[in-house]
């Protein structure tokens, strides 16, 4: 399989699995909350910050989305390595609250290193394209 394909599928698994996870902190974030691996979560009024985070990864979600339905392969690559900050954010910040540790290195960790990986993956795809001379203009005779 063509590394174009590969980085297609990888990057389109991200983009559901960012979306699903989002709508869930949306819809129903007293559900989706556990699983971020926190130790305790806001209760009351406080339930609007985990909304907040849904909002955030449908957004990532979608700017990848909006990159990878468009062509805009080499500006994909860049976006999913900027975005993996946000799940590397998550990570730490579930480690620096003393939450759970398997699920801050196992699903926000792993998370940020794939996205990292097919990133860079999607650069090196674009890599000839991107370096490719400029041809020059003809001359006038």
């Amino acid at each position: 399989m063509a590394l174009k394909k590969i980085n297609t599928l990888l990057t389109a698994a991200f983009i559901l699995f960012i979306l699903w996870f989002g709508t869930e902190f949306i819809l129903s974030p007293e559900t989706a909350a556990p699983g971020f691996g926190l130790p305790s979560w806001p209760s009351g009024d406080g339930d609007g910050f985990l909304i907040i985070k849904g909002i955030r990864d449908v957004v990532l979600a979608l700017v990848l989305g909006v990159l990878l339905v468009t062509g805009h392969r080499r500006a994909l690559g860049w976006a999913l390595l900027v975005e993996a900050l946000a799940a590397f954010g998550d990570m730490t910040t579930v480690l620096a609250h003393h939450g759970s540790v398997a699920t801050a290195l196992g699903v926000h960790g792993l998370t940020a290193t794939l996205m990292v990986v097919d990133g860079l993956l999607i650069m090196r795809e674009t890599r000839k394209v991107a370096a490719a001379p400029a041809t020059p203009a003809p001359r006038p005779v």
